[in-house]
């Protein structure tokens, strides 16, 4: 017998061209029969999929779970945030220093701890990014891999030179690294070349290990602000792009790359390319280092607002959002196939936290970063279907590709064997994007007011039934996903 029994879903799979009307079979959290027409006398639940789209449940392979409140409560409403958008799979950035658990030290104690306020306490399956931050890191990169699966990690080539909201004079406090301690190219070469070393002591990881880098250099950040700041013309979300230009992202990049070349570092996640001159700066470093296994990132939120977005201060986030042309342009090249995943980089910010409390409007003194993983598949869909985009290139920028960079071969299609993750989406449905329908805690969203064609309804991890027409399901059965097995 079949545990579960979805009939009549439109099933929209990574690599096919079409949608079929197809039954689908659920047999101990596994995707068991897929066929046109199943029996339903041989399930013992029958659920009617009132032939709605039916995609891969969505691997968020960028979002920030307990950088601005506690983790184990971030954990609870964010990933219920996270089902609401028909994400089943997150994929989190974690770092020691401020913010996160505020604590320095080594990962063999940081790092267990943030798995214990994790467990129980997500409705979504899970895993953690993490970032080498001090020299003693680059050493426990090895045994992060071995005890706790983590293969992948992550530079903010910024944050050497720069704060995570503006100016910055302190960033080794901030960092909580020791004061003869650097954060810069040096310590970056030195953590590509370690990971080039674990490619070759484990050769069967090889095409999951990967270095993630969010790409902004922090001299140029540094001078911008300063100028833009004495400019009385530019303010809002205007200002903010001007002050971390589409140059800086650019020329982090070919840093970035150059380095991955001289350290043999073969797999490099550029993220969250925000403009036109980030992602020529990717595809011409893609050409001229071939032998680099690039993967490009966008987020909803750079494919969704620009610099003249209403909600203003509520959408700060680096990098930028941009100008209306970069986001076109970030659009063609994900019709183009040169992005390869689409993610939210989610972080709640509640309000009272996001804007100053002194002078609530200004841009500089709001923190940065929004959530926004509940409109992960809806504003893709959305604004991707009015530009041609099929619902199975949907499938596999949002499903499929991560789950194959990341190392989670049980995830990302519609397929016997694979996790009965499942998503569920009714394509006829328009609705206006309101905070106080969000599941998220943040209270506010830069998408407010944007209308939206294509609405989650349903979400299902592991064959369970977790999110359902606005309403969670359950209690947390996410699991944490080792990615060294």
């Amino acid at each position: 017998m079949l545990d579960q029994l979805i009939k009549n879903v439109r099933v929209v799979r990574p690599h096919q061209t079409t949608v079929e009307r197809l039954d689908v079979g659920i047999q101990d959290g596994k995707f068991h029969q897929i066929a046109p027409h199943i029996d339903p006398e041989t399930a013992r639940s029958v659920l009617d999929g009132h032939d709605w789209l039916g995609f891969p449940g969505l691997v968020d392979a960028h979002m920030h779970i307990g950088i601005y409140q506690s983790l184990d409560q971030d954990a609870i409403a964010e990933s219920q945030a996270a089902a609401m958008g028909g994400v089943t799979t997150s994929l989190n950035y974690i770092r020691t220093g401020q913010y996160y658990l505020n604590k320095g030290g080594s990962y063999r104690e940081f790092f267990p701890e943030v798995l214990a306020l994790s467990a129980g306490n997500f409705y979504v399956d899970y895993g953690y990014h993490v970032a080498p931050i001090a020299p003693q890191h680059i050493e426990e990169m090895e045994w992060l891999l071995e005890n706790h699966g983590v293969s992948s990690f992550k530079i903010f080539m910024f944050y050497g030179g720069y704060g995570l909201h503006g100016l910055s004079n302190q960033q080794n406090l901030f960092l909580m690294i020791n004061e003869g301690d650097r954060y810069d190219f040096a310590h970056f070469e030195f953590i590509m070349r370690s990971l080039t070393r674990l490619r070759s002591r484990y050769p069967q990881l090889q095409d999951s290990l990967s270095l993630s880098l969010h790409c902004e250099v922090a001299d140029i950040l540094n001078a911008y602000t300063k100028i833009v700041q004495q400019d009385s013309t530019l303010t809002g979300l205007n200002a903010y792009s001007a002050a971390r230009p589409p140059h800086s992202e650019g020329l982090a990049i070919c840093i970035a790359s150059y380095l991955a070349h001289e350290t043999e570092c073969a797999n490099i996640n550029l993220l969250h390319l925000s403009s036109r001159k980030a992602m020529e700066a990717a595809l011409l470093m893609q050409s001229t280092f071939p032998h680099i296994n690039f993967r490009r990132e966008v987020t909803v939120g750079h494919l969704l607002l620009d610099v003249n977005t209403p909600t203003g201060k509520w959408a700060k986030v680096n990098p930028p959002i941009r100008p209306r042309a970069d986001v076109e342009w970030l659009w063609q090249a994900v019709l183009q196939d040169q992005v390869d995943w689409i993610v939210s980089d989610h972080a709640c910010c509640a309000a009272e936290q996001k804007a100053s409390r002194t002078d609530p409007d200004n841009i500089w003194l709001a923190k940065a970063g929004f959530g926004g993983t509940e409109y992960l598949l809806s504003g893709v869909f959305s604004e991707g279907s009015k530009r041609g985009m099929t619902p199975n290139q949907m499938a596999k920028l949002l499903s499929w590709n991560p789950a194959q960079r990341f190392g989670l071969p049980q995830k990302g299609d519609i397929a016997v064997g694979y996790d009965a993750d499942l998503v569920l989406l009714d394509p006829q449905e328009t609705f206006v994007v309101r905070a106080a329908d969000s599941l998220s805690q943040q209270g506010y969203t830069p998408f407010e007011g944007m209308e939206l064609s294509g609405r989650v309804q349903q979400t299902f991890l592991r064959g369970q039934l977790i999110y359902d027409r606005g309403q969670i399901i359950g209690s947390p059965q996410g699991q944490y996903l080792p990615r060294s097995r």
